[in-house]
């Protein structure tokens, strides 16, 4: 019965608009639309991942070999499962041009062929022409980049190794390229016989060999795929098919999915914030309704029904508005966002990211409305024809805490569930909870201090209205701190681990690593690579490795993965190396080295870290497939590796009994000045044409380019973020006016000039701004500290410009949105508003 009632309340509250809900609106509907955006680009490109998978990975399926080609069986049962095959090499070298000084020369991804490539999509090329023309006769085709970069037109001569090749093309698509995954240098396309005698696939050379397959129509791809795992895992076989055409990208879309909709979650927080607000000064302007209700008998329910159910009504409008936005934008700026991506997408509605955000919107709206709704229904009606809700206690009813506190654990839990991170989640939802209680906590104290410095303030009457203003009963004080505070510390620990990141890359990381990774030594051309630099004053420090990669396919007898599970470190194939005796740089964290003349079973340290992370201990047995062959070795000692010096690190060093007879090659890396690495480079790949050399900073040059588009996506998400808190700034100035329009009058008639009441507007929205971006300093760095430490385990410096410039940004939003509402306060006449009060 009191539903129905409150159900005709509703109807009959809702006939008169919109009037103080379209701040309501405006945030929830943009944090809904901010997370079925991103949603609905990762959805698209999952979608465009999925159908283009075949042509992504160049066939059905794809058996992959480390440092050798198929053994003739392997190669029978691909021929006799597939309609067609295509053998495909992939790894670096150098491409040269030129003779004695004026040669250039350019890493390059290449990429050599049989005539059956591509089995599937087109390669373009310009000029136009097919690849098998362009391949015939030592012809090659690389990207334009590259091939401006060493000043090369169609017609002209390179060198790959030993060999010569002629550029006939330059490549404008490739179909199966963001399948290769990442690169450290352009791509180049030859025909692999044309690379015999280069001494760029011989044995022990760093190259993988990519079998692609054309299945027959029909085939069950796990059928296929577990026959071949057991007739061929044991030999290092990795395997891949079209349902995951491209993982590393689709790895990376979902992480960066993941993370962005936390960060629309933290938007949404915001947003809950002014949602809040927005009712709880609707229902301050509906004291006089709400008494006259309770006067004529409605009960407590009927009063919280009827405004829950037209809060819950506009709530659904909003989300509708939300989900609009977050569908259609993407959709209608699909083509610009498909021509910036290496992948396809594909736009249109998706339903799954449209339901995951307005259930993020349904249970944000809930949980930032029951609480106002609840402590409205034990205001006294006598209390409210005075006072709205200040007459209503702190907390509303144990009933209603409970379920704000079960709504927030559905929120956390629904974000843990879909994000696919719960740690992160889990961490995001404290660290906005935290910064949450931090920013009440610093209102409340605002507040007070306003106060106390209130009665020292005598004689500066601008300054006595303003402090007067923050520290009086209303409630603007607080939902200003609270929505531009949290928009700010989400941008500022975006700023700071942002600035941190590019710090680690640009400036520590050039102080400590080498110069140049010469890949691809034979054993008999060392002696001679290191006289070349050992004699040379420029060269501070030279570490040189054998080398060898392999697959780990067992621990201790079983399948790793069901081991140690899908860890990094069992994703392909890793680096391996052999030593006598631990260098003077290694430590040794648990067990025993082998003797320096040790000849017994192979033995194997392990990383330190790593170890751990798997669950593996000393005495463990891991296999490892090295070329085929499976060598199995105990871990007696494990030992720190530190991959973030950018110099050589091997998660795995066996005794060289195990490995010393298989064939291999050395990698080895110089540390120099900056000046003389030119001439190291042209004489070492003057005299020894098939190594490769890998220039460091060019890398980090590649990665920083990689973090730049994530850090770009991140900060379009804390825009997001800072625009819905500026949207509940205006909502707290615009639920203000009326105290303001007031304050004003009386100011007049005592006599205050309008001019010094504008500054005193000015000053209080100023101070409260500072006042938020101190506090948003101190969270954004704990923030960018904590995730910079823990996450990227990257040292952490405070970037102060960028803290700094929050602290302006805050002072500027809030000035903008208080003087944004001060003219009509201003231009109002005392008289008539004196009256209006009495």
């Amino acid at each position: 019965m009191s539903l129905s009632v409150a159900a005709k309340f509703a109807r009959r509250e809702l006939r008169g608009g919109l009037r103080g809900f379209r701040i309501f609106l405006a945030c929830l509907a943009l944090g809904v639309a901010a997370i079925a955006g991103v949603g609905s680009v990762r959805s698209a490109i999952e979608a465009g991942l999925e159908e283009q998978g075949a042509i992504l990975l160049g066939g059905d399926a794809q058996a992959e070999f480390t440092y050798r080609f198929a053994t003739e069986a392997e190669r029978a049962w691909m021929d006799s499962v597939a309609e067609q095959v295509s053998e495909v090499t992939d790894f670096r070298s150098m491409a040269v041009v030129g003779e004695g000084d004026a040669i250039e020369r350019g890493l390059t991804q290449v990429k050599s062929v049989d005539a059956a490539y591509p089995l599937l999509g087109e390669i373009t090329l310009d000029p136009p022409m097919p690849l098998s023309q362009a391949l015939a006769g030592q012809g090659g085709v690389m990207a334009p980049v590259l091939a401006d970069r060493l000043g090369l037109a169609p017609g002209d001569s390179f060198r790959l190794g030993t060999q010569d090749f002629t550029l006939r093309a330059v490549i404008t698509s490739e179909p199966d390229d963001a399948g290769d995954g990442f690169g450290l240098g352009p791509r180049t396309i030859v025909a692999t016989a044309d690379l015999q005698g280069s001494g760029l696939l011989s044995t022990g050379t760093l190259f993988e060999t990519e079998y692609r397959m054309v299945l027959p129509p029909g085939t069950d791809l796990d059928a296929v795929e577990a026959e071949a795992r057991a007739r061929f895992e044991e030999t290092g076989l990795s395997w891949r098919d079209a349902r995951n055409g491209a993982p590393g990208i689709a790895r990376f879309v979902e992480r960066l999915g993941s993370f962005l909709v936390l960060v629309g979650l933290s938007g949404l927080a915001v947003g809950g914030i002014g949602v809040s607000s927005a009712v709880r000064s609707y229902l301050a302007r509906k004291t006089g309704v709400i008494a006259t209700l309770r006067t004529l008998g409605a009960t407590r329910d009927v009063i919280f029904q009827t405004y829950f159910l037209q809060i819950g009504a506009l709530s659904l409008v909003g989300i509708a508005l939300g989900l609009v936005l977050g569908a259609l934008v993407p959709v209608l700026f699909g083509p610009m966002i498909n021509a910036a991506l290496p992948v396809p997408a594909l736009f249109s509605l998706h339903p799954a990211p449209l339901a995951e955000a307005a259930l993020y919107g349904v249970l944000t709206a809930l949980l930032f409305t029951l609480w106002p709704l609840a402590r409205a229904e034990d205001v006294r009606a006598a209390t409210l024809f005075r006072e709205a809700l200040g007459g209503a206690r702190l907390l509303p009813a144990p009933r209603y805490l409970v379920a704000t506190a079960l709504l927030l654990a559905g929120l956390v839990g629904v974000a843990a569930l879909l994000s696919g991170s719960a740690a992160l989640t889990f961490w995001t939802a404290g660290g906005i909870l935290g910064a949450l209680v931090v920013l009440a906590g610093a209102a409340w104290l605002i507040r007070a201090l306003a106060r106390r410095v209130t009665r020292a303030a005598r004689g500066r009457p601008v300054w006595r209205w303003a402090l007067s203003a923050i520290g009086g009963p209303g409630e603007s004080a607080g939902a200003v701190v609270l929505s531009l505070g949290l928009g700010l510390s989400v941008l500022a620990a975006i700023g700071q681990i942002d600035g941190n990141l590019r710090g680690a890359i640009q400036r520590d990381l050039p102080e400590v690593a080498p110069s140049y990774f010469f890949v691809d030594i034979q054993k008999d051309q060392m002696p001679g690579y290191l006289e070349r630099l050992e004699g040379d004053p420029a060269v501070s420090r030279i570490d040189s490795a054998p080398m060898l990669r392999g697959i780990i396919t067992r621990i201790n007898g079983q399948p790793a993965e069901e081991v140690a599970g899908p860890h990094w470190v069992l994703r392909g194939d890793r680096g391996v190396t052999y030593a006598a005796a631990p260098d003077a740089r290694t430590t040794v964290t648990a067990g025993t080295w082998w003797p320096k003349d040790y000849d017994g079973p192979p033995q194997v340290s392990f990383a330190a870290e790593e170890g751990a992370e798997m669950g593996l201990q000393l005495g463990d047995e891991i296999t490892v497939n090295i070329l085929g062959r499976d060598i199995t070795a105990t871990i007696t000692s494990f030992r720190e590796v530190d991959f973030s010096t950018a110099g050589i690190g091997f998660v795995m060093t066996m005794n060289p009994a195990a490995l010393e007879a298989a064939p291999h090659t050395f990698i080895s890396t110089v540390y120099a000045e900056e000046a003389a690495e030119a001439q190291i480079l042209r004489d070492l790949a003057g005299a020894y044409p098939n190594i490769t050399a890998i220039r460091v900073r060019d890398a980090i040059d590649r990665v920083s380019d990689l973090l730049e588009g994530i850090a770009g996506a991140v900060r379009w998400g804390a825009a997001a973020t800072l625009l819905t808190g500026f949207l509940v700034l205006i909502g707290a100035a615009a639920a203000g006016e009326g105290a303001r329009t007031y304050e004003s009058a009386l100011l007049k008639t005592l006599g205050a000039a309008r001019g010094r009441i504008l500054q005193s507007f000015a000053l209080r929205s100023a101070l409260l701004g500072a006042a938020a971006g101190v506090v948003a300093i101190v969270a954004g760095i704990a923030g960018g500290w904590a995730v910079s430490t823990f996450v990227m385990e990257t040292t952490f410096t405070v970037i102060w410009g960028s803290a700094l410039g929050i602290v302006a940004g805050g002072v500027l939003a809030t000035l903008a949105a208080g003087l944004l509402f001060a003219w009509r306060p201003l231009a109002a006449r005392p008289a008539a508003v004196l009256r209006a009060r009495e």
